[in-house]
């Protein structure tokens, strides 16, 4: 009878062990962090975005837990006004179905064309347009605009005092009315037309820059 008694009492105490063993490695399991999925960043431009190397300057700042995607499209401008605007182009509808976590928009140079003669009220209503299309997506991305590089001599028939005096104050002024992030490219290479091949598109040095500047306003809101 004892011995009966001793291997319940053995076959009981198995059971205990073995039930919180199972209890741990339950709670093991549940508390084990799932995989991250990758942020992904959509990157909007023209040929600045599209035909330089700031946005692999970009994506090696951000990581591997970033996925970068390139939507420049060259000679495209913010205004409706132009036969090029990029909202009538494929790429900024590529662009929204790639349900960004992130948007990052360097437009405005090729709006700064002596011949497009754009008004600033017309500047800024189609660029909050655009912004708007970004901001009413799903994934709900944080969006970033860029003031774009100088403009220094050049055969693009671009004009830098448009820019300066017309275009940049424009995007800061649509920074404010829609309360996107802001990053200065203009600033750090206004003093660097040797940064530039042909006095628009940055060389590696240039793109570095804006890389830098990009990263820098991003990093404000990433995680830790």
């Amino acid at each position: 009878m004892n011995r009966i008694v001793k291997l319940l009492a053995l076959s009981v105490a198995i059971l205990v062990v073995v039930a919180s063993l199972e209890a741990v490695l339950l709670a093991s399991f549940l508390n084990e962090e799932k995989p991250q999925r990758s942020v992904r960043v959509a990157c909007v431009g023209d040929s600045i975005t599209r035909g330089t190397e700031y946005t692999l300057y970009l994506w090696e700042k951000l990581g591997s837990n970033y996925v970068l995607s390139d939507f420049g499209v060259g000679g495209v401008t913010v205004s409706l006004k132009s036969e090029s605007a990029y909202m009538n182009t494929t790429a900024f509808e590529l662009a929204k179905q790639f349900q960004p976590d992130i948007v990052v928009v360097m437009l405005g140079t090729n709006d700064a064309d002596n011949d497009l003669n754009v008004s600033k009220e017309q500047f800024i209503s189609d660029y909050v347009t655009l912004l708007n299309e970004f901001q009413s997506l799903s994934s709900k991305p944080q969006v970033y605009i860029v003031l774009p590089p100088p403009i220094f001599e050049n055969d693009a028939n671009l004009n830098g005092t448009i820019l300066t005096q017309l275009i940049i104050p424009s995007i800061r002024e649509v920074a404010n009315l829609t309360g996107v992030g802001l990053a200065d490219v203009y600033t750090p290479l206004r003093d660097h037309a040797d940064y530039f091949g042909d006095g628009v598109h940055p060389k590696v040095e240039g793109a570095k820059v804006i890389a830098d500047a990009v990263f820098g306003v991003l990093t404000l809101d990433l995680p830790n």
